[in-house]
Formats: C-alpha cells, sequence, structure tokens
C-alpha cells in the first residue's frame, strides 16, 4: 500500500480541534494527491460546482444561483449564527468544496478554510435581504458558478413575486396609508417592501435610553424587529406594535420564502391594528 505523506495543519483555537483530528479530516479517504484530484473531477462531472455556505443564508442566495451541491455548516435551528463553533465535520466539508461563502461578520469562515487545507474560493457575501442586493448577489453567483441562465430565471420570478408582495402589503396598508415604522438595520428591507413610512432605525448595537427616547419621538405605529439579534421589546410604552422578522431561510433553503414570510407577518399586523 502506498505511503501518503501528510502536511502538518495549524488549527486555529476557534475550531477546538486536535492537531490529529485536522489531520484526519484533511486526508480524506486513500488520502492521496491522485485519489483527490479524482474526488473534484467527480464533483465537476456531477453537475456543478461544490459549494459550502456558513449559513442557510448564503446556502439560499448559493441555491438561487443554480448550484445544486450546497452544504450548510450553521444550522438553521442557531438562532445568531455568528456565535456558532464549528465541529470536525465542518472541516471535512471544506476539504472537498469548490466555492466557501460567509459574510464578514461571521469570525469562523476563513479559519473554517484555513484548518481544513482547502483549496476553496472564498466568497464574501454582503448579507442583505434588500431586493437590488440579493438580486445581484444572485447573479454574481451565477457567474461564479457557471450557472448564470440558472440564476438570471431565479432574478425574474423573484423580481416578480416581490413586486406581487408589494402590492399585497400596500393593499393593507391601516386606512389606505403608509405606516411610521422604525426597523432594525437588518430588517429595514422588510420596511421598503412594505412601502412604510421608515422614520429611523436601531442597532446592530444594544440600544441606548437616549436612541430610545429620540425613536419614541417618531411616533411609528410599527418596529420592524430583527429576531435573530433581538433585545426585546424596543419601545414597550409607546404603544408601538413589535413585528419579528426573519432574515435567515431555512433549512430547505428557499430564499422566496423569507420575503413571504415577512409579507405575511407584517401584513397580519398592520391588519389586525
Amino acid at each position: 500500500m502506498a505511503r501518503t505523506r501528510v502536511r502538518t495543519v495549524r488549527v486555529p483555537s476557534l475550531v477546538a480541534l486536535s492537531l490529529t483530528t485536522a489531520l484526519a479530516l484533511t486526508a480524506t479517504a486513500c488520502g492521496s494527491d491522485k485519489a483527490d484530484s479524482g474526488d473534484k473531477t467527480a464533483n465537476k462531472n456531477s453537475g456543478g460546482p461544490v459549494v459550502v455556505a456558513t449559513t442557510t443564508w448564503e446556502g439560499a442566495l448559493a441555491k438561487a444561483a443554480g448550484a445544486k451541491d450546497v452544504k450548510v455548516i450553521v444550522p438553521s435551528s442557531v438562532q445568531h449564527a455568528p456565535d456558532y463553533d464549528p465541529k470536525p465535520s465542518d472541516l471535512a466539508a471544506v476539504a472537498g468544496a469548490d466555492f466557501v461563502l460567509y459574510a464578514s461578520f461571521e469570525p469562523y469562515a476563513k479559519k473554517i478554510k484555513d484548518a481544513a487545507g482547502s483549496s476553496a474560493k472564498m466568497v464574501e457575501m454582503n448579507l442583505d435581504n434588500d431586493v437590488a442586493t440579493t438580486s445581484a448577489d444572485v447573479t454574481r453567483l451565477g457567474k461564479l458558478f457557471g450557472t448564470q441562465d440558472a440564476a438570471a430565471k431565479w432574478n425574474t420570478s423573484f423580481k416578480s413575486e416581490y413586486s406581487a408582495l408589494q402590492k399585497e402589503l400596500k393593499a393593507a396598508w391601516p386606512g389606505g396609508k403608509a405606516p411610521a415604522v422604525v426597523a432594525q438595520v437588518f430588517s429595514a428591507w422588510s420596511a421598503k417592501m412594505a412601502g412604510a413610512d421608515l422614520r429611523g432605525t436601531y442597532g446592530p448595537q444594544a440600544v441606548t435610553a437616549k436612541q430610545l427616547a429620540d425613536l419614541e419621538t417618531k411616533k411609528p405605529a410599527f418596529v420592524l424587529d430583527n429576531i435573530h439579534m433581538t433585545t426585546g421589546t424596543v419601545l414597550p410604552d409607546s404603544g408601538a406594535r413589535q413585528v419579528e422578522i426573519v432574515n435567515y431561510p431555512g433549512k430547505d433553503l428557499d430564499l422566496l420564502a423569507v420575503y413571504k414570510n415577512a409579507a405575511k407577518t407584517i401584513k397580519k399586523a398592520m391588519t389586525s391594528s
């Protein structure tokens, strides 16, 4: 049996793995350079690139862009993704990836790639559900993956669905007038989708007493909070109704569902106020 040359890998403290474990993960199956090359070829021949996404948000963008083989590291059940502690299996997934999608506020992403010794291309995503940003990100990924047609088809459907949601929300405005709202910075996209009168934002840092006092002077009817970074009821004594917005897709990686669910939640709040 041929001997395998193993290269020592320095493992970051965040991943909390022993050197032996990291080496075992990077030396997969037979462990030879030839075998690794064969695996990559098989991945290419299976119908597209192998994509590892740190969260379901990046994973959903990859799926929308046409990627078929998408592995998500952080489970959808984790409410605050940046707090996730990577496991040994995460390194194994990255070691076989062609692309790794991550966001700048996820401190473990590059460390995962370095620990696994992966040659995957790291792609930083600007996670924002604003319609223009989402559309641009899907187009960009389609070009990287070589799936431009699939990305363009998804974008066409997305813009049509988004337009329909906007009309549905406008029809639900209380008294036929755009509602006054304040929003957590990462939920401002939902205010835009609803056509709301966005009078202020807060976060992502903890809201100070002065900021709260300022937000209250805006006299919002609704507070569009971010369920993933909530600090509790923002304006408890103002009479404003707090609406929890979900930014991350579920494990099915259905990105459009994020917009539909937000529209449903906001519409319910507006029609029951």
